[in-house]
C-alpha cells in the first residue's frame, strides 16, 4: 500500500495541484487500539490533511467515530460494508469496493455464464469472509443458483484439509480467503484432489499471487476491481513505476492506494489546493470523477463509496507478461458496478448486513 502512495508521489515529483506534499506513515499494528492511537497523532500533532488507510475493516471501525468528529476526510481500502451503508460517515470515501462488491458480479457469472448451480463457499471465519461470502451468495441465487454449504475456518488455520474433507454434494467452490491464505487453501485443495472449479473475489486471486501461486491456481476464476491486463496508458505507467522503484509486480493493494492518490490530487485541483475548509475539501473528494486511474473509470455514489468496472479473470499460463509464469486474463468486465449491484438501494439496505448467518442456508 505504501509502494502505491510513493510510485505516484514520485510521477509527481511529491506535488498534488501545485503543493509540495509531505507523507506521514503510521504502522496500526493490526490492533484497534492502535490504530485509534496513530489516528490521534496524525491529527493533532502531525496536522495531516487527508487520511489514507487503514487496511482492515476493525481498524476502520474503531477510528471512524473519532474522524467524523475531526471532520478529516479518510480514504480507507478497509471493505466493511456497512460503512458507506447502514452508517455513513460523511468524511469516509471508499475508493476501492466494499468486502461483496466484487462477489456480486463474480456470483451473477458463476451462475449464469459458468451455469454452476450447486456451491460450496470457505472463507476466514471473520467479518470480511462473512461480507463477501454473502454477497458472492446473493447474487448467486438471484442468477437462480444455490449454495449447499458454508465452511469458515479459523483465521489461523494450520491445515484446511478437514474444511476441504467437507467439500462435497455441489458444482462449484467460492474461496473467499485473504493475504497468504489463498495460497495455502488452493494448495491444500490440489493436494485433496478435488476437481470443482473454484471461484473467488479480489483478494483470493490477487495479482499480487501470481508470483507465488502454482499450477492449482490455473482455472481459479477471480472478480477483481484491479487488473493487470486493464491496457491503458495510466495502468501500464504505474505497473511500470512499481517494477523501477521497488521491482515488484503490484496487486490491488498498491493500485487501491495510487488510485487514493489520484482522487486526492482531483480534489485539490478542483479547490485550487486548498485544505483550510475541510467541509469544501470532502465535497470536493466526493465530486471527483476519474477516467484514466489502473483500474479504470472512477465515481461516487452519494454514500461515498466507488462505482467502476470490475473484472472478471481466468488464471492460466497463456498471454503472461512482466516474467510471471501466471496470468489473470480478463474474460468479462461488469461496468459501473455499485456497491448495491443490480438492487434498489432502499430493497438492499431494508435487508441485514451479510453475516455469518445472512443470507441463510436453504434446501436447495
Amino acid at each position: 500500500m505504501e509502494q502505491g502512495v510513493l510510485t505516484f508521489l514520485k510521477e509527481t515529483d511529491n506535488t498534488m495541484a501545485g503543493r509540495k506534499v509531505e507523507l506521514v506513515t503510521a504502522d496500526t499494528g493490526g490492533a484497534p487500539a492502535g490504530a485509534k492511537t496513530k489516528i490521534q497523532e496524525l491529527i493533532e500533532r502531525d496536522k495531516v490533511d487527508v487520511i489514507l488507510g487503514p487496511l482492515a475493516a476493525f481498524e476502520l471501525l474503531a477510528i471512524t467515530d473519532y474522524v467524523r468528529d475531526q471532520k478529516t476526510p479518510l480514504l480507507s481500502l478497509a471493505a466493511a460494508d456497512d460503512l458507506s451503508q447502514r452508517r455513513p460517515n460523511p468524511y469516509f470515501l471508499r475508493a476501492s469496493a466494499t468486502s461483496s462488491q466484487a462477489m456480486h458480479p463474480m456470483g451473477h457469472y458463476a451462475a449464469t455464464e459458468l451455469k454452476l448451480t450447486r456451491m460450496v463457499t470457505i472463507a476466514e471465519d471473520l467479518a470480511f469472509g462473512y461480507e463477501e461470502l454473502g454477497g458472492f451468495q446473493a447474487a448467486f441465487e438471484q442468477g437462480g443458483g444455490c449454495v449447499v454449504n458454508k465452511l469458515w475456518p479459523p483465521l489461523v488455520t494450520p491445515d484446511y484439509t478437514p474444511y476441504i474433507a467437507q467439500i462435497s454434494g455441489c458444482d462449484g467452490v467460492c474461496q473467499g480467503f485473504a493475504g497468504s491464505n489463498p495460497l495455502r487453501f488452493m494448495k491444500a485443495y490440489a493436494d485433496a484432489g478435488l476437481k470443482y472449479p473454484v471461484v473467488t473475489g479480489w483478494t483470493g486471486g490477487d495479482d499480487a499471487l501470481l508470483r507465488s501461486f502454482g499450477d492449482e491456481a490455473i482455472g481459479l476464476i477471480s472478480c477483481s476491481a484491479y487488473s493487470l491486463e486493464v491496457d491503458t496508458e495510466r495502468n501500464h505507467r504505474f505497473i511500470d513505476g512499481m517494477q523501477k522503484n521497488f521491482s515488484v509486480i503490484p496487486g490491488f493493494y498498491a493500485a487501491g492506494l495510487y488510485i487514493n492518490c489520484q482522487v486526492v490530487e482531483a480534489a485539490l485541483q478542483a479547490t485550487g489546493g486548498d485544505v483550510s475548509d475541510k467541509e469544501k475539501l470532502i465535497a470536493a473528494l466526493r465530486a471527483v470523477n476519474l477516467t484514466d486511474t489502473p483500474r479504470g473509470p472512477v465515481k461516487f455514489d452519494h454514500l461515498g463509496n466507488v462505482v467502476g468496472n470490475f473484472y472478471v479473470r481466468r488464471c492460466g499460463r497463456e498471454d503472461a507478461k512482466y516474467g510471471l509464469r501466471l496470468w489473470n486474463k480478463i474474460i468479462k468486465t461488469y461496468e459501473n458496478v455499485s456497491q448495491f449491484w443490480t438492487w434498489p438501494e432502499q430493497e438492499f439496505l431494508a435487508h441485514p448486513v451479510y453475516s455469518r448467518d445472512y443470507p441463510p442456508l436453504r434446501k436447495c
